[in-house]
């Protein structure tokens, strides 16, 4: 049976808009509200060391929005070896715990994401993490560069899913390179099923490139936006923006 692709809404880059001022609008919760009204699967959050947008107060004032909505998902991202691991254990005390935790490798330096974790280097400090997720009942996806010799690996140290970096075919999409990288996805996706590893994706997705993406790598069970959706709802709106991207995935599975 095929199963149509979820969409989380990241809200990091409504909380970097709410921090130049002291005025606390816009409304990260609000805007996760509005999304979750207008029919998004989940809410996707990316808190960093320095608070550069998403806050520890959001963490938690998000979790406490979710549980008045059962059925969708929380995903809380960011790197184990910093502050991820300390979200999840608080949140997980007080009952609160997220549907998943997406573990991405970047530095407290670095302005965004750029690469996945890497095999064999990465596995003996990811397994106990992963394991500790678990015990505490929370599905965890590793953040990972498109490469299908990876896949195995990642399953390996218990993952559950892999989250795909896209910013490559956002990069390639539109050019001469944009069916030799779509090919690179589609194996990768492939070989991530081989190994019993479910498939989420994300980074530069947009209302462009998205449905070529889902109409041709199989199986992506959640797609996670924030600059580019975020983007659009200055022009369009939250609730209008959600439904534009679910237009765009059910264009994928038409």
């Amino acid at each position: 049976m095929t199963i149509k692709t979820a969409l989380s809404v990241n809200v990091n880059k409504v909380a970097l808009v709410r921090n130049t001022r002291h005025l606390q609008i816009p409304s990260v919760t609000r805007a996760a509200q509005l999304c979750l009204k207008a029919g998004a699967a989940g809410i996707t959050v990316h808190p960093r060391p320095d608070e550069r947008h998403i806050r520890k107060q959001d963490v938690y004032d998000l979790a406490e929005l979710m549980r008045l909505w059962p059925g969708r998902e929380y995903n809380i991202e960011g790197n184990p070896f910093h502050n991820l691991m300390d979200f999840i254990r608080h949140l997980c005390a007080q009952g609160m715990k997220p549907n998943q935790a997406t573990f991405v490798p970047d530095s407290e330096s670095q302005s965004t994401s750029d690469h996945g974790w890497a095999f064999p280097q990465d596995a003996a400090r990811l397994k106990p993490l992963i394991a500790e997720c678990h015990a505490l009942g929370v599905r965890v996806s590793l953040f990972m560069d498109p490469l299908p010799e990876q896949m195995q690996a990642a399953k390996a140290v218990g993952a559950d899913r892999v989250e795909l970096y896209t910013e490559t075919w956002a990069s390639a999409f539109g050019t001469a390179r944009q069916a030799q990288v779509l090919a690179g996805f589609t194996a990768t996706a492939v070989a991530a099923q081989a190994a019993g590893l479910g498939l989420n994706a994300g980074h530069d997705l947009n209302r462009d490139n998205l449905t070529e993406f889902l109409a041709k790598v199989p199986g992506v069970e959640e797609v996670s936006i924030g600059h580019a959706f975020v983007a659009d709802a200055l022009e369009m709106g939250y609730a209008a923006t959600v439904q534009a991207y679910q237009a765009c995935i059910d264009r994928a599975f038409a």
